[in-house]
């Protein structure tokens, strides 16, 4: 799954398009609920070292939030690590290339949704369009 494949996921399957919160790093898109404002995926273009992946260059990654009673499982997986950046126990980075299981990224971004979106349930907001 590569990064263009994961946007237009997103903007088709819940109506969200990213933003660029930072001038200095154009490459990075944050997606996030309109009620709420929580993010629920990052995508980002960062150095291969990051992540240890051999190759030089860069690569793309989506960073999200994952269950803690099975990030560490799910860290198992090819392709995905700790979050880059973010709360290693809550989030995790896919590194998004030719490589990377198009079903198990899919999985993690309704996750991701869905546990972001927690607390707009609560509150009665209308949540971005959840998955099912």
């Amino acid at each position: 799954m590569t990064r263009l494949e994961i946007e237009s996921l997103i903007e088709e399957k819940y109506g969200v398009t990213g933003e660029k919160p930072w001038m200095k790093y154009p490459s990075f898109s944050v997606f996030r609920h309109e009620g709420n404002k929580k993010w629920f995926a990052v995508i980002m273009t960062l150095d291969r070292g990051k992540f240890g992946v051999d190759g030089e260059g860069e690569v793309d990654v989506v960073n999200l939030k994952c269950d803690t009673d099975i990030a560490y499982f799910v860290r198992q997986e090819r392709g995905v690590y700790p979050a880059y950046h973010m709360n290693k126990e809550h989030w995790i980075s896919v590194i998004l290339d030719e490589n990377t299981d198009r079903e198990l990224t899919e999985k993690l971004l309704d996750m991701s949704v869905n546990l972001t979106a927690k607390a707009l349930k609560k509150r009665g907001e209308k949540p971005t369009k959840l998955a099912e």
